[in-house]
């Protein structure tokens, strides 16, 4: 597998997707970084020689013109998500997240790569496998993820993102590889040590930590290490702290 040398970032001003970026381009990666708001990128970020920035409303990009800034990367990194706030939650769009994958994998298909083209998104442990794969969810958090998916926006639209990746994608499509990341309760924090398991490991009613810079530098592992890439695409990894007891 070659190594990745230009990456497509959608939600970099985020919380976790500044954190992306900030690694990709210390790691020498060329970054193309559509966003909103080319105010709001990290400042340490924004003037770095390895990052294009294009200034845009995701939503109103043509299939044309993703397919244009798509061009000549190896990879998609999506941290898109929705504000934490009543209108972010509830106001439109709804389906940000779903048609922002929609829309780059019709743009991959458009384009035709000789190697498939890895996506990366971050998603949410509400998510749940096919084939009920994540053993620990019971009836309970079942019924309780029902009940979100029809009143919380945000947990649907995750939802239906990863669905369409799982069933309109599938595992061998010839232009698109993708990974479906699942974090805990993203908290602040620095890089510490962390585990990557293939099916949930903690409960909606006892969730597990996951930290952004931990969420961050798994991401970017999977664009830039060919051995992460070929452990963990088609794939619905969770990523979750390690907690380390203290001595003494």
């Amino acid at each position: 597998m070659a190594t990745v040398q230009s990456i497509l970032l959608l939600g970099g001003t985020g919380r976790t997707g500044r954190r992306v970026l900030e690694r990709l381009l210390a790691r020498g990666v060329r970054v193309r970084a559509v966003v909103r708001s080319a105010g709001k990128l990290p400042a340490g970020a924004a003037h770095a020689p390895g990052l294009t920035t294009v200034e845009a409303d995701l939503l109103s990009l043509s299939r044309e013109q993703f397919a244009e800034h798509l061009r000549e990367c190896d990879a998609v990194v999506s941290c898109l998500g929705h504000v934490i706030s009543l209108r972010g939650v509830f106001g439109p769009p709804r389906d940000l997240v779903t048609q922002a994958v929609r829309r780059m994998c019709d743009a991959a298909v458009m384009l035709r790569p000789e190697r498939p083209v890895r996506f990366v998104v971050m998603s949410s442990v509400s998510v749940h496998q096919p084939g009920n794969r994540d053993t620990r969810r019971g009836r309970r958090e079942k019924a309780l993820l029902w009940v979100l998916r029809a009143l919380v926006p945000p947990a649907m639209d995750n939802q239906r993102a990863a669905d369409f990746l799982r069933t309109g994608i599938g595992p061998a499509h010839p232009h698109v590889q993708w990974a479906v990341v699942r974090p805990d309760t993203l908290l602040e924090g620095d890089v510490s040590e962390y585990a990557v398991h293939p099916e949930l490991v903690t409960s909606l009613f006892a969730p597990g930590r996951s930290t952004m810079a931990n969420v961050a530098h798994f991401m970017c592992e999977l664009v830039t290490s060919p051995a992460a890439w070929e452990a963990w695409q088609g794939k619905f990894p969770v990523v979750v702290d390690q907690h380390v007891p203290k001595e003494g």
